[in-house]
């Protein structure tokens, strides 16, 4: 697999930029990223993927956006069986619930969460925020 794709929904662009540092991550480690936005790619297209990234901002009560995010992983809850998959995201306030019920939800469909918790950013990311997200990417390469 020398293609990890990284796929993300963002209100504010602080999830969009945790995407793009998790695929320099990953580029550091030797392998291609494919950084794309959750409305423009297909759910579908991760079948095929043993090892993929999700992110999506914490919306509202600490939940996915229910427009897009929150579809795409239902469909993704599907076939999420034996798959590594990295999840992430920007929050405003709060404490992570958000992540804390997608991280289940995905361990509750079969998948293995990449760290085995959900990467999570408060507003922007600061440098040590990019350099964890740089890190996820480099965990996502050596699977």
């Amino acid at each position: 697999m020398d293609q990890i794709t990284v796929v993300y929904w963002s209100s504010t662009g602080n999830t969009e930029a945790m995407a793009k540092y998790i695929g320099e991550g990953i580029e550091d480690a030797g392998k291609k990223a494919n950084v794309v936005d959750m409305d423009s790619f297909s759910a579908d297209e991760l079948k095929d993927c043993a090892v993929f990234a999700m992110g999506a901002s914490a919306m509202g009560d600490e939940e996915l956006d229910d427009g897009t995010a929150e579809p795409f992983v239902c469909e993704v809850e599907t076939f999420a069986q034996g798959k590594k998959i990295a999840l992430f995201g920007s929050y405003d306030w709060g404490d992570g619930e958000w992540m804390r019920n997608w991280v289940k939800r995905m361990e509750d469909a079969g998948a293995e969460i990449v760290g085995g918790e959900g990467l999570i950013c408060n507003n922007d990311p600061q440098e040590e925020d990019a350099q964890n997200c740089r890190e996820l990417g480099r965990k996502l390469a050596a699977l």
